[in-house]
């Protein structure tokens, strides 16, 4: 199109000048990516396969590089997202989340960064589940490095996503430029940990902005990382503390396509039905007990009885309570 026939857009002059003289090398680096696999895509607006959801959003992506399977994009997702230095406990929370969301066939995405969302993306791969990781650099490197091997695993077994051309480097305003995909992909997003200037609560506040749901985990008032999930619960945001607190406000995630519900139950539950699990459902009793009180009851761990009460606390046969205790449901 000529300059004259481009002015009715209203595109930026930047836009306007990489229109006039495109920069040639640059779009022969992707043309090349793009043959280099079968695994590698690159879908624009107009394409069928690009992901309903997102092209849904305000300012979709205009073009969408994928590594791995495109039909994961199209998967009933929840992102996970939160603090990139969460405690022990919160990235435990954030892995065990995504395992078991994956085991009720829930597709999980999130920002392949530290923390927070490498436990989602790892707890979706343990739970055999697919998981989705949407990059804030071009596809040609991974950031941070060290997920060089959790990405190969993520394309593997879902899709790695970016809008950044091949050769994008690592730019602080392109991570919150990503998580507007993140949350535009996604049914809803759970925040895990998350300090109360963090990134993470970018993504929620996109996820309101494109009508989705926000679920919160709450935790300790003293922890500087729950007053995050503190500040979106006051604004609105639904309190979880189980998977089923969010299956309940998505109930097309309730019984996935091809799922078997009773089978995943099953799977959920297994490793709740042996001898220790029972041996420490029997020493909790129906009183407000702590971990040392449990340990010297059952003569297990602190670190498998702690393991063991947040697997029960997730299955909902157990809650949390002020001080450090712990409560059999009934």
């Amino acid at each position: 199109m000529s300059a004259e026939r481009l002015k009715p857009l209203n595109l930026t002059s930047d836009t306007l000048a990489s229109v006039a003289n495109p920069d040639w090398a640059a779009v022969s680096q992707d043309l090349e990516w793009l043959s280099g696999s079968p695994q590698h895509r690159v879908l624009t607006l107009a394409d069928q396969e690009y992901p309903p959801r997102l092209r849904e959003i305000a300012d979709p992506p205009p073009l969408l590089f994928v590594r791995g399977d495109v039909m994961a994009l199209h998967q009933p997702q929840i992102a996970i997202v939160g603090s990139r230095n969460p405690t022990p406990a919160g990235a435990e929370l954030a892995q065990d989340f995504a395992r078991h969301l994956a085991l009720r066939g829930v597709t999980i995405i999130s920002g392949l960064a530290l923390g927070i969302d490498a436990a989602g993306h790892r707890g979706a791969l343990a739970g055999g589940g697919h998981t989705v990781a949407v990059m804030g650099t071009g596809m040609d490197r991974v950031y941070p490095p060290r997920h060089q091997d959790l990405a190969g695993q993520i394309a593997a077994q879902g899709a790695l996503v970016s809008e950044f051309p091949l050769c994008t480097p690592v730019r602080p305003e392109n991570f919150p430029r990503r998580n507007r995909i993140i949350s535009g992909l996604a049914l809803g997003v759970l925040v895990v940990e998350a300090a109360k200037a963090s990134g993470s609560l970018i993504t929620a506040r996109h996820a309101v902005e494109q009508g989705r749901e926000v679920f919160a985990i709450p935790g300790s008032i003293h922890n500087p990382l729950a007053r995050g999930c503190h500040a979106l619960i006051r604004d609105g945001a639904k309190l979880v503390e189980t998977v089923d607190d969010i299956l309940e406000e998505l109930p097309s995630l309730s019984q996935p396509a091809g799922s078997d519900p009773q089978g995943t139950a099953n799977l959920a539950h297994t490793s709740a039905h042996d001898g220790e699990h029972d041996r420490l459902l029997e020493a909790l009793g129906y009183d407000p007990v702590s971990v040392d009180v449990l340990v010297a009851r059952t003569g297990l761990t602190a670190n498998a009885v702690s393991s063991m009460l947040l697997l029960m606390e997730l299955e909902g046969r157990v809650s949390s309570q002020a001080g450090g205790l712990y409560l059999r449901r009934v």
